[in-house]
């Protein structure tokens, strides 16, 4: 079970655990999305790119990182829902190959009504080399007790 919005701390964070980004994953959100970028799916292409090969889309990146940190558990079965994002910044490109944790930290806590409050969280995914790819400050509705 999740925690609720009282059982939540102003500066409390966790990790998630890793993830390793594959072509499969770039070519299925490509088809998912319609987003065939030739900087994404084409690699003679990328390599005469600023790059100088084949990266995530940032949309996946992202995606994935909202799937890392439903993993932690830490809202199972108290979230609302999500509340939306602010100050998106992609950072820096992933590669495939590439192993990716989201990073989080609780910013603030706002009670709603009775039943809610939104949860503001700041979120760094990782990659391995313990460098930032993205950063964005995300907020959840999530359940009060």
């Amino acid at each position: 079970m999740g925690k609720y919005f009282e059982e939540l701390t102003e500066g409390e964070s966790r990790v998630s655990r890793g993830r390793t980004i594959t072509e499969t994953d770039i070519v299925n959100f490509a088809a998912l999305t319609g987003d065939w970028v030739e900087l994404h799916v084409n690699e003679e292409y990328a390599r005469q790119s600023y790059f100088g090969r084949r990266i995530a889309h940032g949309a996946l990146i992202f995606s994935i990182a909202t799937g890392l940190s439903v993993r932690m558990g830490t809202v199972d079965d108290t979230v609302i829902a999500f509340y939306g994002v602010d100050k998106l910044r992609f950072v820096k490109p992933v590669f495939i190959g590439d192993t990716i944790w989201a990073r989080e930290k609780i910013l603030s806590k706002e009670p709603r009504d009775e039943k809610s409050g939104i949860i503001t969280i700041q979120t760094e995914v990782i990659n391995q080399r313990e460098e930032v790819a993205l950063t964005y400050t995300g907020k959840i509705l999530i359940k009060r007790k």
